[in-house]
Parts: structure tokens; sequence; C-alpha cells
């Protein structure tokens, strides 16, 4: 959310950089609602001024026994009452309106980000892997005769509809076993700590992370209020919610595993086979929290974790900074990391880094405190280290076999015992 006193002094500022978001005019309407809002407050303060005087003049007529004039005090302090109660039900209503506004606007982009309208602003910033040459033409991972087996979307749909699915065997396993690596590197080698949370949250969680009101209908919610979690990212984020951190707690750097849910209500026709694009889903989240001067540093460093997982593997990938019309509401500026995936023969997501500056601890109300000085607003950084779904997917389609086999990356031959593919009978072996 953003700082409305900000707005105020620096309206132009804040216009320039939504227009590079492709927004305009919304200064004019923060504004106008803002000042309609002070002079609510402001009209209900004289009021509430005139009232007292009133009350206060009636009580000396009183005492002099002048009745005609206590009468008609007496009915003037009625009168700037329900005055008072309306302005300031008016004033209430504005507030509300106001932070509604706020709520649904866009964090600004860093000056480095590049300006583009969509994807096609996006600028690569390093590469690495080199794209394996097949001597037959590769398959998509569901359709890879190793993997068939282990990868039932007939059950899932008989279940629960389109868009998930049911692993079993030998591709359940490695799913897990390359969970647990994610883990492993990013608590035994980057530091960060490993948390474990719930993924049902009130809504207020949903709202610090700004998840709301935008994105509501790609989120679920249950009957009783609570919400599943797109990702850990909200429940990491909003852990310190309402918190004043003393600087010398930070940074904070977590990391979690969970199931993650999104209704994917505006991915029509999109990624409709396989399992690229799921309702139900796990990550390996990682968050940061640190003061805003060492977030730039903290991204990269965050950057760095995501790519090292992809580099123990084996995939290549790229990594792109998102321009201005790709990025996401929350960001100030955001590394996405594409895997080559040799059955659509193209790069694709799988993990986003972003660093939001203070936009969603003004939200959370999350701050600290330097020795000796006031509270100021955190800064939070997340990303996805990395999306499990979509590194299976990436591991067997870059290790497939003309057999239909699969050979698996050496970093996970520890997490399944020694054994080093997937036979093409769908055995692990």
């Amino acid at each position: 959310m953003h700082d409305i006193r900000a707005i105020r002094e620096n309206p132009a500022a804040y216009d320039a950089a939504w227009a590079r978001r492709g927004l305009s005019g919304l200064t004019t309407r923060v504004l106008a609602l803002d000042e309609d809002r002070r002079g609510k407050i402001l009209a209900s303060e004289t009021a509430t001024a005139e009232q007292n005087r009133a009350s206060k003049e009636a009580g000396a007529a009183k005492a002099r026994g002048d009745e005609a004039e206590f009468a008609r005090l007496r009915a003037l302090v009625t009168e700037k009452k329900a005055e008072i109660q309306s302005l300031t039900e008016d004033a209430a209503g504005q507030d509300k309106a106001l932070r509604d506004l706020l709520m649904g606007l866009p964090n600004l982009p860093l000056d480095e980000v590049p300006s583009g309208a969509d994807e096609s602003g996006n600028v690569e910033i390093h590469r690495w892997g080199t794209p394996r040459n097949f001597d037959f033409t590769p398959k998509e991972h569901f359709d890879i005769k190793g993997v068939t087996p282990g990868m039932d979307f007939a059950t899932a749909a008989k279940l629960s509809g389109s868009r998930f699915v049911v692993l079993k065997g030998a591709v359940t396993r490695v799913h897990r076993a390359l969970a647990q690596l994610m883990l492993d590197t990013h608590v035994e080698e980057h530091g960060l700590t490993e948390t474990w949370t719930p993924v049902l949250v009130k809504e207020e969680a949903m709202y610090g992370t700004n998840q709301l009101p935008k994105f509501a209908e790609d989120s679920y919610q249950t009957t009783n209020g609570w919400w599943l979690i797109p990702t850990s990212e909200v429940t990491l984020t909003n852990s310190v919610a309402g918190d004043i951190l003393d600087e010398n707690q930070l940074p904070i750097r977590m990391t979690a595993h969970t199931q993650c849910f999104r209704s994917e209500a505006g991915s029509s026709g999109k990624d409709t086979t396989g399992m690229l694009r799921q309702h139900q889903f796990e990550k390996v989240e990682m968050v940061t929290i640190c003061t805003p001067e060492t977030a730039l540093a903290e991204h990269d460093r965050m950057t760095n974790c995501a790519q090292a997982i992809l580099e123990k593997l084996g995939l290549p990938y790229r990594t792109i900074v998102l321009c201005t019309g790709d990025m996401g509401f929350g960001a100030q500026k955001t590394h996405d990391l594409e895997v080559w995936l040799p059955g659509q023969q193209k790069y694709r997501e799988i993990s986003s880094v972003s660093t939001c500056g203070t936009f969603q601890a003004r939200r959370m109300n999350a701050r600290y405190r330097a020795p000796g000085g006031k509270p100021e607003y955190l800064a939070t950084l997340n990303g996805s280290g990395l999306a499990v779904g979509r590194c299976l997917i990436a591991v067997l389609e870059n290790g497939q076999q003309a057999d239909g086999s699969v050979d698996l990356p050496l970093a996970l031959h520890p997490y399944l015992g020694g054994k080093t593919r997937i036979a093409a009978d769908g055995i692990l072996a």
C-alpha cells in the first residue's frame, strides 16, 4: 500500500511511475478522495468546537436565569451533535474508500526496471547451460513412456476435475526428492531457516501480501472465511505482521515447502494438458525480511539461491528482468527464471523472485527500529526456490531417452536410494 502523505507531496512522481505500468490519472482520483475526506474531518472538528462552545454558553445562560437563551443554545448543541455524527460517518466512509483505492493500486517500479507493455519488453540478463541436442524428437513430460504410468490425469479428473494430477510410484518419489533437495540446499548452503506453516489463512493475511482485493478470483476461500494460500509467501511474510523488530534481528531469511492452491481463473485455455498449470501444486518458497537499504542486495542473493538449484540439477535456464508491463502487482523489481523444456522447445517460468520494498509492510504494519531510532517500515522479498512440479517436468523432459526411460540428475541420486533412472516401464532403477 502507498503512503498518502507521499502522494500528496509528490503526485507527479507517482503519476510518472504508474504511467510506466500503463496506468493514468490515479493521483487525481486519490487526491480528490483524500481532499474530500480531510474536508469532512475538518468540518467535524469545527462542529465539535462549536458544540462545546454552545454547551459552555448554555451553562452560563442557565446560571444567570436566561431561559430563552438557554433553550436556543441547547437546541444548537443538539443540532451540532447530529451534524457531527453525520460528518463523522461520512469521513469514515471516505476513509474506507481511500484505503480501498490505495489497496488496489500497484507498487511503483524501480527506475532500473525496463519499460514495456508486455512480456516482449522483458530483458534477459543471464543464461546458464546448453539445451541438449536430442537424436530423436523429445516428448512433453506426460507423453514420455516411462512417465505415463506415474502421472494419472484420468483418476485426478474423476476425483477433482481438470487441472489436477495423481502421481504414482517412481514419479512421486522423484517429485518428493526434488522438494527435499531444494530444502536441504537452501538450509545448509544458503542459510535460510526452514519453516512449516498453515495453508489456511485469515483474510487480513491475504490483504497483507496483496493477493486481496485484486486477485480474489484466482484464490480459493472456504465457507467459514479462511483462504487457501497460493504460495507460502503469504504465511512467511505475514509472520511479522503488526510487529516492530529490532534492526539486529534482520535480515530474516526463510524457506517453506507447502501445498499451494490457485484457481487459474485468468488462464482459460492455457497449458490445459500435463501438469504445468495446476489448481493444486507444491512450491519451496523463499522469503526475506530486511531493511529497505539492503533489499536490492537481498534480491540478487535470493535470485542466486534459486539459480543454484537449477544448476545442481543440470537444467539449462535463463534469467530475465520483467518489464513494467509484465511485472506483478506488488513488485518493485522481478527476476524470472525460465527453464528449458525440450518437449515444448522453449523456456518456461519456474521461479519468480521479487523485491517489494515497503509496499507489503505498509499493508501489514510491519516495522523495525534501529538503535535509538523510530519505527520504520520493513522491506519484503519473495521468490520460488523452486516450483516443485515444474522442476519435475524439466527433469523428466531433459533426461528422457529414446526408449522412453529417463536419466535422473546426479544430485537426486542420494535422495533416491542410489537409483539413477526411471526405466521405460515406469520403475525406478
